[in-house]
């Protein structure tokens, strides 16, 4: 699996973040797939002490199929390889060279913010 990850990132621009609105890329060995996604949303899973994610994202495949996994920081981010039911799978968004607006940035803080129990303070 690794050998596959770092050909693909050797042809595939990818961030090292995962935000809402990212295409990701998700790759398993076996079945031997190789999909596009869109991240409908990322909330924090509360019920686990460590720091896991419910990453919510739609298949781009015909039909759509809109699917939620619970992945650590590391695993949505294409930092780890990771197993679920026996497979190895990797996540991580691509670079599609969009810039975002401060706007854009501002919202996507308060949201992380919301959904992790924390407050901003000024």
């Amino acid at each position: 699996m690794q050998k596959i990850v770092d050909e693909l990132k050797s042809l595939i621009t990818l961030k090292n973040t995962t935000d809402t609105g990212d295409i990701i890329l998700i790759v398993a060995k076996e079945p031997q797939m190789l999909m596009y996604a869109y991240v409908n949303d990322i909330e924090r899973d509360t019920s686990r002490k460590d720091e896991w994610w419910h990453v919510s994202f739609t298949m781009l495949t015909v039909p759509l199929q809109k699917m939620t996994w619970t992945l650590r920081t590391a695993q949505m981010t294409g930092k780890d390889i990771f197993t679920m039911g026996g497979e190895e799978r990797f996540v991580q968004a691509v670079d599609l060279g969009v810039k975002n607006t401060p706007a854009d940035n501002s919202r996507r803080q308060e949201k992380v913010f919301k959904h992790s129990g924390l407050k901003r303070i000024k």
